[in-house]
């Protein structure tokens, strides 16, 4: 695991991550892991989904619970949910397999997956690259967080790489884009929530957007609520947002997407 300073809400999710992840060790090894990914097929492209030509992707998220928000849907169903994300026109979809904070589980994940086309973000806290060869198993893409690997997030995006997964690399502020620019990320999302303080504010990724170079996806995450928000991420040219309480809490996540797209 990383040796990363982390802020005090981040540091006990991934203690207990790491402690998750040291059990699971015990009972399949990495080798064992990676003979499986050998027998896959490639995965279904999320960089190139969320980052194609036209009009503002949209990550949809099914998530349970989070610690800002506490529970936010409990009795979700994440296969229906799925498919009505992907019919409301979502270009991929985030899933939280996080189980202690967010409620999440790797079965829905991999239950919902099997019932759609477009790919998917296994959306968790990776500590350890051993998860990086386990998200292969069951997603598209992984999320990298700077704020808990720092500098060793170029070596866990190249392990990403090497097992055929996709990265999401997502960053707070100036130093961690920079980490994350230096890292060789392709696709790089910047998250509105104040991982110390939980605050939002989407004037968080109009303010990092300048600093991604052409050619380089820029996702803007969390805080995203109302056609006017899309109309901002728009504006600052994002290639895709990610959102996920505002569907999940409305009474039809999908009619509550395809609303916010103007459709």
């Amino acid at each position: 695991m990383t040796t990363t300073t982390l802020p005090n809400r981040l540091k006990p999710i991934c203690d207990r991550r790491a402690e998750d992840v040291a059990a699971a060790k015990a009972k399949r090894s990495l080798a064992e892991l990676e003979r499986a990914i050998a027998t896959l097929p490639p995965t279904r492209g999320f960089t190139r989904a969320v980052t194609a030509p036209g009009d503002l992707r949209v990550i949809a998220e099914i998530k349970r619970a989070s610690p800002s928000a506490g529970t936010i849907r409990a009795d979700s169903d994440p296969v229906a949910i799925a498919k009505s994300y992907e019919a409301a026109g979502a270009s991929a979809l985030s899933i939280l397999t996080e189980p202690h904070w967010f409620h999440g589980k790797d079965e829905e994940l991999q239950a919902a997956r099997a019932q759609v086309s477009i790919p998917v973000l296994r959306k968790d806290f990776v500590v350890d690259p051993w998860q990086l060869a386990e998200t292969r198993l069951i997603a598209d893409a992984c999320l990298l967080i700077v704020a808990v690997l720092g500098e060793a997030t170029a070596d866990y995006l190249a392990q990403a790489r090497a097992y055929g997964l996709d990265a999401l690399v997502e960053v707070h502020d100036d130093a961690e884009m920079a980490i994350a620019l230096k890292s060789g990320a392709d696709l790089i999302g910047v998250n509105n929530r104040d991982l110390t303080t939980f605050i939002i504010d989407l004037k968080n990724a109009e303010r990092l957007r300048p600093m991604v170079p052409p050619g380089t996806g820029f996702v803007a995450e969390s805080g995203l609520e109302t056609p006017e928000d899309f109309a901002r991420m728009r504006a600052i040219d994002a290639q895709a947002v990610l959102i996920g309480s505002a569907l999940m809490r409305a009474p039809e996540p999908g009619a509550q997407l395809r609303y916010l797209l103007g459709r």
